[in-house]
């Protein structure tokens, strides 16, 4: 196993992903506050959108390799720019609007994930067909997607503490 191989445990792997997307939501709430400065974790910065747009990407890659290996297919390589570029669109306003669509896109993506999820085997998801890490590392692996919405935080906090 490398270093970069995720570390999974007896915990349900349905609600290892749905627990990051109440996690990214739980936030999210409270970037209609957001200011427009992008935020910084190590080298690079982020914004609600960008971490919006962040934690989808990821959700949809790894579902379309899991779809993929189970139908017995190649995957289709990660071709995403990642959050190595910032986009116009991520430093729009967050507006409650934003909020809504972000809510409605995760909450649907996270009931995918897990009846997808669910309907395996548990020696499907610990052997899992095709190269590539087994789906409950996977589903492990998206639980680090809240590093996204911590990047940008809570800013109901941020606003709090300032002066």
């Amino acid at each position: 196993m490398s270093a970069d191989t995720p570390i999974t445990d007896g915990r349900d792997p349905a609600s290892i992903v749905t627990e990051m997307i109440d996690h990214v939501l739980g936030l999210a709430v409270t970037w209609t506050a957001w200011d427009g400065r992008p935020l910084h974790a190590g080298e690079r910065s982020y914004t609600p959108h960008k971490a919006i747009r962040r934690v989808t990407d990821h959700l949809i890659d790894h579902l379309a390799e899991l779809e993929a290996r189970l139908a017995g297919e190649r995957t289709i390589p990660d071709r995403w720019h990642a959050s190595a570029s910032t986009t116009p669109g991520d430093l729009a306003p967050f507006t409650s609007h934003d909020l809504d669509e972000a809510v409605s896109r995760l909450t649907r993506l996270g009931r995918i994930w897990a009846a997808r999820l669910n309907a395996l085997t548990p020696d499907q998801l610990d052997r899992s067909p095709g190269e590539g890490w087994t789906f409950r590392q996977i589903a492990f692996h998206l639980a680090e997607s809240t590093y996204y919405a911590d990047a940008v935080g809570d800013l109901t906090t941020r606003i709090d503490d300032q002066p």
